[in-house]
């Protein structure tokens, strides 16, 4: 059972070896974070910044895992971890620019606290939700792996954190990939106002570890000595032999979850247990009782660290509040991206959907030489649909890699993959399969370069779509999820030529891309396609039919839907506008197709409340209002789950409503 008792009662130091500097420098970095906090509680009760998370009792273990790592390996910090930032030399103006939400913070002023991270400091932020980063240090691993330049990672995490899904997945992947990142656990004894007792079941969380065939640490959390002396080591011999490691760090939280929570909820005696063992007030007296350590060379540490502190906070207060420019918070959702045409050659060959993709994808490899593609059964076997047979033998498993099923370890690893500056592609083996990996995507790869400029140099790609047969797990076209959430793009072709094309400016583009592939299209249609690598533009409509009664705006299946009905009823001149990308969307082409028609009917295989079609409906309304003779149609699937036998799924599919519709539309 959890327990959030010491591990001992008083605290010993054995500096085995450590020279003299050393030892005051580990001892004048936690006293640095602890200053500082102590300033800013100064600050929080005054109202100058908005929320604080103490870290005070807990410096030993961001020190003594900082400074047992090289200044160019990555650190993923949580928000009780400011001697991390302290010890890169982060300069603390910076630091108090953000937690003010100046334009001079990491964040400009969009995100508070240690929610953010700095690629000039190597330094990753987290998110709310904790679990995330885990994946992307295992991403960070990765890269350096791929890239052999024998370095570690070092991610942070709380006890209350392990119970999550995500730590479990990073964990499994970290061991099956042998990755050289260290999992830091500080058991801080509450999860908020919970203790680790109704957090888990086992003795220690170190525990944890040997399920997952990795070797695990338990350490005495506040002891810096310990801690340095620990983890210099095992990152030592990481180097030399990539392995990934769970440390548990016992310490205890001697403020609240924020300041606001207050403590409570803990137990007198065990708070009177953990005061005894602070950190920075034990080390103090080791370092006097052996000489190393003299009143006079401390006042002198305290005189310059509150000079710094002081002197940062003028420049901090001094600055301007952020002032809101419209045109800059829109701009910064995405990594600008230049796009460059490649055209396409003369040659052509005839191909299926999943054979352009399937050599659009080879073609991409080959040109950005260490683009990583992960996914299941993607290696040996192919991938369920065969897109990359073969690609093992042609690239290596480096660069191909099996996962184990988990969704969102494999999303974040890509996230991490991209921080390190390699391309990325993941096969969801089904779009529906995205649930299991949707917080990654929606609140990590879609808000990282708005939060921070980070981007998110990552494809998914997403076999999707009904009318074969496999019910409702296998089936859903779900781009609604994602055309909702700022930051991300999403593409959908109908075509083979526009699949290869679209799909390698969707691996040039540095934003993170939905790429959704229909499987019942993938073997039925047919069509010349150049050989050679060419792009495609993003929010580029085509338009496959003109006319002047009415107006076709689809994708996906729905625009060979739309072709079957005209082709029986070659009397109806319509314009059948293909989107090809939903976002960015070519409202450009919408507009001026039904301002000339003077109707409008969007066709979507997604269920038809809240879709892709209600906002192009509201579009149009809004912006074609006057050039309408007729009240825009939306055409979709039925409001229930994809169903399986063959009768239930052609009533679901919007395919035979749609012909009815359309007449409907043009009899108004």
């Amino acid at each position: 059972m959890g327990s959030t008792s010491p591990l001992n009662a008083t605290m010993s130091f054995d500096r085995n070896g450590i020279d003299n500097d050393t030892l005051l420098a580990l001892y004048k970095n936690m006293l640095k974070p602890r200053m500082i906090e102590e300033k800013m509680l100064i600050l929080l009760r005054q109202g100058k910044i908005s929320k604080w998370f103490s870290g005070i009792g807990q410096e030993a273990v961001s020190i003594g895992v900082s400074l047992s790592l090289q200044d160019d390996e990555y650190i993923l910090p949580m928000h009780r971890n400011l001697g991390v930032f302290t010890s890169r030399n982060i300069p603390m103006h910076k630091l108090f620019s953000q937690w003010q939400g100046k334009a001079n913070g990491f964040t400009k002023g969009r995100d508070r606290s240690f929610h953010f991270g700095t690629q000039d400091y190597k330094i990753v932020g987290m998110i709310s939700h904790l679990g995330p980063q885990l994946g992307v240090a295992n991403g960070i691993g990765l890269a350096e792996l791929l890239k052999k330049s024998n370095k570690v990672t070092a991610v942070f995490t709380g006890e209350g954190a392990t119970s999550e899904g995500d730590f479990h997945e990073a964990l499994n992947v970290a061991s099956v990939w042998n990755l050289p990142v260290l999992f830091c656990v500080e058991n801080n004894g509450y999860g908020l106002s919970t203790p680790t007792a109704e957090q888990y079941n086992c003795d220690h969380i170190a525990d944890r570890g040997h399920g997952y065939g990795m070797e695990s640490v338990i350490i005495e959390g506040n002891n810096v000595l310990e801690v340095y002396r620990i983890v210099s080591g095992l990152v030592a011999d990481i180097r030399n032999n990539p392995r990934p490691v769970l440390l548990e760090f016992k310490t205890f939280r001697v403020r609240g979850h924020e300041e606001a929570s207050g403590i409570k909820y803990v137990p007198k005696e065990l708070m009177e247990q953990w005061a005894l063992l602070d950190p920075i007030e034990n080390y103090q007296a080791y370092l006097r009782q052996e000489g190393i350590l003299t009143e006079e060379h401390e006042l002198e540490m305290k005189e310059e660290i509150i000079h710094e502190i002081n002197d940062h906070l003028e420049i901090a207060f001094a600055e301007d509040h952020v002032q809101s420019d419209l045109s800059t918070e829109l701009n910064d959702v995405f990594k600008h991206f230049e796009y460059q045409e490649i055209k396409p050659s003369e040659e052509t060959k005839e191909l299926r959907l999943v054979d352009a993709i399937s050599e659009g994808l080879g073609q991409a490899m080959e040109k950005h030489e260490d683009l990583v593609i992960m996914g299941q059964d993607i290696a040996e076997y192919g991938g369920v649909f065969k897109i990359t047979e073969g690609f093992v033998e042609r690239f290596g498993r480096g660069r191909v890699r099996n996962t184990p099923i988990c969704e969102s370890g494999i999303i974040e690893a890509a996230m991490g993959l991209s921080v390190s500056g390699i391309k990325s592609v993941v096969e969801l083996q089904f779009s529906d399969f995205i649930s299991s990996g949707f917080n990654p995507v929606v609140n990590y790869l879609a808000k990282t370069h708005y939060r921070w400029g980070q981007e998110a140099d990552i494809v998914l790609r997403m076999p999707c779509g009904a009318g074969v047969g496999a019910g409702p797990f296998h089936s859903q076209t779900n781009e609604a999820w994602f055309t909702k959430t700022p930051g991300l793009k999403v593409v959908y072709p109908a075509f083979p030529h526009d699949a290869k094309g679209l799909l390698a400016t969707s691996i040039e583009d540095p934003n993170p891309v939905l790429f959704f592939e229909h499987k019942a299209l993938y073997r039925s249609i047919r069509q010349e396609v150049p050989e050679n690598y060419y792009t495609l533009p993003f929010g580029k409509a085509n338009r496959l039919r003109q006319g002047d009664q009415l107006s076709i705006i689809t994708y996906g299946a729905g625009v060979h839907w739309a072709l079957e009905v005209l082709d029986k009823h070659q009397d109806i001149s319509a314009d059948l506008i293909d989107l090809r990308t939903l976002q960015p969307l070519d409202s450009e082409a919408i507009f001026d197709s039904v301002k000339k028609t003077g109707k409008a009917i969007v066709l979507q295989e997604d269920t038809l409340f809240g879709g892709v079609a209600s906002d192009i409906s509201a579009m149009i309304m809004e912006n074609c209002f006057e050039f309408l003779d007729a009240p825009v149609k939306r055409v979709g699937s039925l409001d229930t789950p994809v169903p399986f036998a063959a009768s239930l799924e052609e009533q679901f599919l919007p395919k035979a409503r749609f012909e009815e519709a359309l007449l409907e539309l043009l009899a108004y």
